[in-house]
């Protein structure tokens, strides 16, 4: 079973159609499966009210569902947060007898310039996905697991269960995985996919994972399960920024960012702003309260949530 997990950018509850409604919170699940192919839908309940489930919804997908209804602040929002977080593959859907020529001053070079421009018919995306799904290659060898945690609660009978989205290598049931940024050990119990069981989830895959030496009272969205010896945590990191365009000024020392990373969306303090050069790219030093949880290398979406119409800044690499 290979599974395919697809940000929809759309009016309120446009991915209704598309499939089976799931997990509610700040961001809305929809599953579609037909045999041994599923796609999980993912909609931003709460934007553009909170910007974090906007972030969420991106950093969570393979792909992305981009519908324009009107061309606003949203819409511009949507195409920076996509640029940020590196959302290469998409489709467009345009309504309101918007144009592609309208829309492509707004979206040259950024992500969202490549994504196919597609017809509104829901029997066909549903087809195209699920189409899409079963064609991915499922590598079951595929290297040390990394699960960001979502969503987690007590199950009667079950014991702690999190959901979440295999971000790399794979996992098995009767793993031992270190819980970051706690540095405790939980074992795996039992592995679900769209609701049927499983010996292994790899990379891609919706999960949800019964535990055991681990409570639910411990855990917190954000937290990462992982048996990679590699993956870090800090109060600190220091990485080469890229700010939006439209940003207008030089980061200070003292702003108040906030760091999305996985399923991490933390407030963070600018310590150190070193540019040589182009303002735009400078090297940047955040410091947190809360760890962040990240593997060297890491894109992180930077936010400011003071600025108004402008809250996307950029992304910073970990270096």
């Amino acid at each position: 079973m290979s599974n395919l997990t697809v940000a929809v950018l759309a009016p309120p509850d446009y991915a209704k159609d598309l499939g089976k409604k799931g997990t509610t919170s700040d961001i809305t699940f929809y599953n579609l499966k037909k045999g041994d192919a599923t796609v999980t839908f993912i909609e931003p309940t709460r934007y553009p009210e909170k910007l974090s489930s906007l972030f969420y919804a991106a950093s969570m997908a393979d792909r992305v569902l981009l519908v324009v209804n009107e061309i606003n602040a949203t819409f511009g929002e949507s195409v920076l947060m996509l640029q940020c977080a590196g959302k290469a593959s998409g489709w467009l859907i345009l309504q309101n007898y918007i144009t592609p020529e309208q829309i492509a001053p707004l979206i040259k070079d950024t992500v969202v310039e490549k994504y196919a421009v597609i017809e509104e018919d829901m029997n066909a995306i549903r087809e195209m996905m699920l189409d899409l799904t079963a064609k991915q290659s499922v590598v079951e060898a595929a290297g040390k697991g990394v699960v960001p945690v979502d969503a987690h609660f007590n199950v009667k009978g079950v014991g702690v269960v999190v959901l979440g989205s295999v971000a790399q290598g794979s996992i098995k049931k009767h793993d031992q995985l270190k819980v970051l940024p706690i540095e405790k050990t939980a074992q795996i119990r039992s592995i679900q996919k769209h609701d049927d069981d499983a010996e292994i989830a790899v990379t891609g895959d919706r999960v949800g994972l019964a535990l055991k030496n681990i409570e639910s009272e411990e855990l917190d969205r954000g937290f990462v399960l992982t048996t990679d010896p590699s993956i870090l945590h800090a109060t600190q990191v220091t990485g080469k920024a890229e700010l939006v365009k439209y940003w207008p000024a030089p980061l200070k020392e003292g702003m108040v960012l906030y760091a999305g990373h996985w399923m991490q969306f933390l407030p963070t303090r600018l310590e150190k702003v070193v540019a040589e050069g182009d303002w735009r790219k400078p090297t940047i030093t955040l410091t947190m309260e809360k760890d962040l949880v990240y593997p060297l290398g890491a894109r992180v979406v930077l936010h400011y949530l003071e600025g108004g119409k402008l809250r996307v800044v950029g992304s910073m690499t970990i270096q």
